[in-house]
């Protein structure tokens, strides 16, 4: 059985932004951990995932999420604060590719053949 099937139902889109509208700001961010129990009652592993996936999907539908290994997670209080969680899952995704590009003996911008294109195509001559 896969360990989603334990996690709590009370982890959803809406449970999360909820309790998230009350950490306004860096200085109001809380770990995972809190943000489970603040919302369940409970904590268990299966929730800390569900909780993950449901912030990737707040973030992706442009809720301002913020958080770091230092902040906690939090509602971005003004503009920088959301660029420095961007920055962060910018650095992040970059080791990440850095590591899939080393490991596949490939550069980085070949690594998913940005650079596959002939050179010319586009300048075709229409005359």
């Amino acid at each position: 059985m896969q360990a989603d099937l334990f996690a709590s139902d009370a982890i959803t889109l809406d449970t999360v932004l909820g309790a998230l509208r009350g950490r306004m700001g860096a200085a109001n961010g809380c770990t995972a951990r809190e943000l489970v129990l603040a919302i369940s009652g409970r904590f268990s592993t299966a929730d800390e995932r569900r909780l993950r996936k449901v912030i990737e999907a707040l973030r992706g539908a442009g809720h301002p999420v913020c958080g770091t290994p230092d902040t906690g997670y939090f509602l971005a209080a003004n503009a920088a604060e959301l660029d420095r969680t961007c920055e962060f899952l910018f650095r992040r995704s970059m080791t990440s590719l850095r590591q899939v590009s080393a490991m596949r003996r490939v550069t980085l911008p070949d690594l998913r053949g940005q650079l596959g294109l002939p050179i010319g195509a586009s300048h075709e001559s229409h005359e």
